[in-house]
């Protein structure tokens, strides 16, 4: 095995979003504005509803995909065709927006606490304007795989510890995990060499990119670790346990453009969608 090293660490910035959901963003900032095909990750979390409630009303996507994952809480997802669903903890739902869908989510509570993530991850210029498709995982689909140091994964897309994830057909082929580490343990993972990944620690504490040597880096909760060359990645704790999504995939290597809900190749894509919004032809 060749072990991945941190490359950088990105510390989440407190922002808002929708209509003034409070959260934490580490990717989509100028602090690292994208990791080639991950376009943002956010996490959302607090027990004060006036953080949440007001939700994500109605709002355009197009040529990205959109990844919702509940650790605790329920929203409720609906769309311009009629489609709803409840995510509640546990849940997963991975949206391709493909030309164009019309969302809200919202909250199905309004108290206590409210706490998951959403991931943006591009698509390739050949599929933007396909057309839009759901995975709708609840919880009792997404199976956990326990590694041999003692680790809990749960496999959301990928595969760890001979466990394979619930989500397929992807076209960057993500590998998307939950890892749990108790306190002094070891967890090593096989990350394709040919994808950017990266770590986003949410709870506790330790060590990431640990290499032959025994050493790594430190890694606090709310930071964000880029991962480097190699096809491993090692972690170990100490006296705490840590959490953490692992998330790799595939580099798509085309131009960027975006503004707002739409993740483009170019700016003349980038304002047909925004012609396209007024014009009420969005959807078509």
């Amino acid at each position: 095995m060749n072990l991945k090293s941190i490359t950088r660490l990105v510390r989440g910035r407190e922002t808002s979003d929708g209509a003034g959901v409070r959260l934490k963003r580490s990717i989509g900032t100028s602090d690292l504005d994208h990791l080639d095909p991950f376009l943002l990750l956010d996490e959302f979390k607090s027990e004060d509803s006036g953080d949440y409630i007001s939700g994500f009303p109605d709002h355009p996507h197009r040529g990205f995909e959109t990844v919702t994952y509940m650790l605790a809480g329920a929203m409720e997802h609906r769309d311009h065709v009629g489609n709803k669903g409840n995510l509640v903890a546990g849940s997963v739902q991975w949206m391709t927006a493909g030309k164009g869908i019309i969302h809200s989510e919202m909250p199905k509570q309004d108290a206590g606490l409210m706490w998951g993530f959403q991931l943006w991850i591009n698509l390739p210029s050949n599929l933007k304007m396909s057309p839009p498709r759901y995975q709708d995982i609840p919880p009792e689909d997404a199976p956990e795989a326990r590694s041999q140091g003692g680790a809990r994964v749960r496999v959301i897309a990928g595969e760890s510890a001979g466990v394979c994830g619930p989500v397929t057909g992807i076209a960057t082929a993500p590998l998307y995990l939950d890892v749990r580490i108790p306190a002094h343990a070891k967890f090593i993972q096989p990350v394709l060499e040919s994808h950017n990944s990266f770590c986003y620690v949410f709870e506790g504490d330790g060590f990431l990119g640990v290499t032959t040597d025994g050493t790594g880096s430190a890694v606090t909760s709310g930071n964000l670790a880029v991962l480097g060359d190699g096809d491993a990645i090692a972690a170990t704790t100490g006296e705490s346990p840590m959490r953490f999504l692992l998330l790799a995939a595939k580099p798509i290597g085309e131009p960027v453009a975006r503004h707002g809900p739409f993740v483009m190749n170019t700016e003349e894509e980038l304002q047909t969608a925004v012609d396209d919004l007024r014009a009420g032809t969005f959807l078509d």
